[in-house]
């Protein structure tokens, strides 16, 4: 495991964050930013930084969204 991919990543597309803290997924660019690798950082700071990097001008409405599954 690429210790320097664990994290919490956000998807514009979806305004949605993922807590990464296994290999399991590893979200992929262009759709997926990291946005910090402390995995457990809190929504409400999540949003701010979000807004820092201006990834999104209303983090707002970001919510956690959910691994895919696998099959």
């Amino acid at each position: 495991m690429d210790a320097t991919k664990i994290g919490i990543y956000f998807s514009a597309k979806e305004n949605k964050i993922v807590r990464i803290t296994s290999p399991y997924w590893i979200p992929e660019p262009p759709e997926w930013v990291m946005v910090t690798s402390e995995a457990n950082a809190t929504l409400l700071k999540v949003r701010e930084m979000i807004k820092e990097k201006k990834l999104v001008s209303d983090p707002s409405g970001i919510t956690w969204g959910s691994l895919p599954i696998r099959e």
